[in-house]
C-alpha cells in the first residue's frame, strides 16, 4: 500500500499545524524541544531529593525551603553565561561546546548526588552544580526561541513559547508517575544514578544546532560574530533604562516573590497525613497533565486576551482556590467525608492549571519587552530578575515557617501559612497598571533608536533561561 506525494504533504502539514503549532520541525526546532523535554524529564528525581533531604540528611521544612533559595543562585545570573558563551567562544563555537559542557555537569552532579553526597552542605553543592547545568543549558536555547518568536505574527503570538513549555510538561508527564513509583523500589541513590542519564541528552543533541564558526574578524561590527561584550553591556544599559520594559519587569518580581509554603506542604503530605511515595507520583501525574492542560487553555482561548485580564483573574482565582488548603490542614474535609488522598489530586489539578495560564503571559510578555539587538541578553536578565524573585519567596517562606515554629513534626500554625501566602499574592493587583495596557507586541522602534549601532544583523548573546522555581531542583 502506498501513499501519493500529496497524502504525505498533508500528514506533515497536519503534524506541523497540530503538535508543532506551525512551527517547521527543522532538525534545530527538534534540538531545542529536546533540551527542554530533558528539563521535564530530571522530574523523576524532584521527589527522590525531597525524601533524600528529609529522611537521610533530616532537615527541617524551613532548611530545606532557604536550601532551596540557594540553589537557585545559577538563575540569577544567567546574563553572565549569555556573556561568557559570547565573549570566550570554544574551538570557535558559541553555542554547541556550552550544552555539550552543560550536560556534563549535569551528568556530574547526579552522579555525586547518587555516590558522594552525605551532608547538607554537599548536597546543596550537587544540586546547585545541577542547577548551573540546566541554567547554562537553558540560556543556549531560549536564545534561539526569542530570536524565533520575534518573528511571530500577532495571531501567533505565544505560540513558541507555548511549544517549548509544552514539552517541558511532557517531560515532566513521561516521568511523573515513576518518580513515586521507584521510590517504592529503590533507594533514592540508585534514582539519582538513573537521573544521571539524562543530561547526556543534551549533549547529543548540540549538534543539530545550526552554528557558524565565529569569524577571526573581531574589528567588523557588521559581522553577527564580533558583537563585544562591552557593546552589550552598553546596550543593554540603554535598553533597561526605558520605562516600558522595567516597569513590567518589576510586576513580575512582586508577582514572583511572594512566599510559598511547598517545603512545608511536602512535610505535611508525608510527616501528618502518611502519603507515600507511589501517591505522590500520582499527584505529579496529574499536575504534569494539568501543565499541559493549562498550556493548551491559553494556548486556545487566551493567548489574546490583554495581559493585565489574565494576570487579575488568575490571581484572583489562584488565592481563593489557594485557601481551600485551609479544609485539607485543619482536616475539615475529612468532617466533610472527603478523603484527603481525593482533596489533594483535585485541589492540584485545578491550582496548576491556574498557575500555568498565570505563568504563560509571564514569557511571551518577557519576550516582547526585548528590543532589537539585545533579545537575548535582556531575556535572560528579566527570567533572572524572576529567578531572583523566586529566591526571595523561598527565603521569605522559610523565614515565616520559622517564625510560626513549623517543623517536620509540628504543624499547628499551617493555617496561619496558608493563609499569609495566599493573601500575599494578592499584592501584585496594585501595580497592575505597570503592565502594557493591550496585548499587543510592544513597540521596539523606539528602544532600537536608543540602542547604539544595533541592526538586524547583530549577533545576540547564546542564552537561555529557565523559568519555574520547581526546575531548580530538577
Amino acid at each position: 500500500m502506498f501513499i501519493d506525494s500529496s497524502g504525505l504533504s498533508k500528514v506533515k502539514d497536519s503534524i506541523t499545524e497540530k503538535i508543532f503549532f506551525g512551527h517547521e520541525p527543522s532538525a534545530e526546532l527538534i534540538a531545542i524541544l529536546s533540551v527542554y523535554f530533558v528539563q521535564g524529564i530530571l522530574g523523576l528525581a524532584r521527589l527522590a531529593v525531597s525524601f533524600f533531604l528529609k529522611d537521610e540528611l533530616l532537615l527541617s521544612p524551613a532548611e530545606v525551603s532557604a536550601m532551596l533559595g540557594v540553589v537557585a543562585l545559577p538563575w540569577m545570573i544567567k546574563p553572565l553565561f549569555g556573556f561568557m558563551s559570547d565573549g570566550l567562544p570554544i574551538f570557535g563555537y558559541r553555542r554547541r561546546p556550552y550544552l555539550i559542557l552543560s550536560g556534563i555537569l549535569g551528568a556530574i552532579a547526579w552522579v555525586s548526588m547518587a555516590t558522594v553526597v552525605h551532608s547538607s552542605w554537599a548536597a546543596t553543592a550537587a544540586i546547585a552544580l545541577s542547577s548551573l547545568a540546566i541554567a547554562v543549558s537553558d540560556v543556549i536555547v531560549d536564545s534561539l526561541v526569542v530570536e524565533r518568536a520575534r518573528a511571530e505574527s500577532q495571531a501567533d503570538a505565544g505560540s513558541l513559547q507555548s511549544l517549548c513549555w509544552g514539552a517541558t510538561a511532557f517531560g515532566g508527564l513521561v516521568t511523573a508517575y515513576l518518580s513515586g513509583m521507584l521510590l517504592e523500589h529503590f533507594t533514592t541513590r540508585t534514582i539519582f544514578l538513573i537521573t544521571a542519564s539524562f543530561p547526556l541528552i543534551v549533549s547529543g543533541v548540540a549538534w543539530l544546532i545550526a552554528e557558524s564558526p565565529v569569524s577571526k574578524d573581531t574589528h567588523d561590527t557588521n559581522n553577527a560574530n564580533s558583537l563585544s561584550v562591552p557593546h552589550q553591556l552598553k546596550q543593554l544599559r540603554h535598553a533597561i533604562s526605558q520605562k516600558t520594559i522595567w516597569l513590567p519587569a518589576a510586576f513580575v518580581f512582586i508577582l514572583q516573590a511572594t512566599p510559598t509554603a511547598d517545603s512545608a506542604f511536602f512535610y505535611f503530605s508525608t510527616n501528618e497525613l502518611h502519603f507515600e511515595p507511589e501517591f505522590l507520583g500520582r499527584v505529579r501525574l496529574v499536575t504534569s497533565l494539568a501543565s499541559l492542560c493549562g498550556i493548551w487553555i491559553f494556548q486556545r482561548f487566551l493567548k489574546s486576551v490583554p495581559f493585565r485580564v489574565i494576570f487579575a483573574w488568575s490571581t484572583v482565582i489562584s488565592a481563593v482556590l489557594g485557601m481551600t488548603m485551609l479544609l485539607l490542614v485543619t482536616h475539615t474535609n475529612r468532617a466533610l467525608g472527603i478523603d484527603d488522598r481525593w482533596f489533594s489530586l483535585g485541589d492540584s489539578l485545578i491550582l496548576t492549571v491556574m498557575g500555568q495560564i498565570a505563568y504563560m503571559p509571564v514569557l511571551v510578555l518577557a519576550a516582547r519587552l526585548c528590543p532589537p539587538g539585545v533579545e537575548a541578553t535582556l531575556f535572560a536578565l528579566l527570567m533572572s530578575i524572576f529567578n531572583l524573585a523566586g529566591m526571595v519567596s523561598y527565603e521569605v517562606g522559610a523565614i515565616i515557617m520559622h517564625l510560626l515554629g513549623i517543623t517536620e513534626s509540628n504543624f499547628n500554625s499551617l493555617w496561619i501559612l496558608v493563609i499569609i501566602t495566599n493573601l500575599s499574592t494578592l499584592l501584585p493587583l496594585a501595580f497592575l497598571h505597570w503592565l502594557p495596557k493591550e496585548d499587543q507586541k510592544i513597540e521596539t522602534q523606539s528602544l532600537q533608536s536608543a540602542l547604539p549601532n544595533t541592526s538586524e544583523q547583530t549577533f545576540l548573546p547564546n542564552l537561555i533561561i529557565q523559568e519555574t522555581e520547581s526546575k531548580v531542583v530538577e
